[in-house]
């Protein structure tokens, strides 16, 4: 049973920083951040393989860093210099189609497995 639970989310002020956790059942998959506001696409954050090859969407290249530990099976997603378009629900995402390997591009929709999300609001 694979089960993926976000927290660490919740109100900052613009400048400020976050640090939102994963608690994965599964490892040695391809895992990822995703945030998304009301009636808009789901937007990939970062992602990162099963042997801790990372890329991040360019919005927040700078700022936001995934990590994992794998002893204490937690994905990590540190933001920092927080801006108020990065409000919205974040949500971590696992895989596993290709064997711990992740796509090119963060595109929702191959991911299968998800948590229920975290709330982020920078004012």
């Amino acid at each position: 049973h694979v089960q993926l639970v976000e927290s660490g989310g919740g109100s900052v002020q613009a400048g400020g920083s976050l640090r939102l956790s994963c608690a994965v059942s599964t490892w040695n998959w391809c895992m990822a951040w995703f945030r998304q506001v009301p009636d808009k696409e789901r937007e990939g954050v970062a992602i990162i393989d099963s042997h801790g090859v990372t890329s991040y969407a360019d919005s927040v290249q700078g700022r936001f860093t995934i990590s994992k530990d794998r002893a204490e099976n937690i994905l990590y997603l540190q933001m920092n210099s927080l801006k108020p378009e990065d409000t919205a629900m974040y949500y971590c995402a696992a895989d596993r189609k290709m064997g711990g390997d992740c796509p090119q591009v963060l595109v929702a929709r191959w991911f299968g497995y998800w948590g229920k999300g975290t709330q982020v609001t920078v004012s």
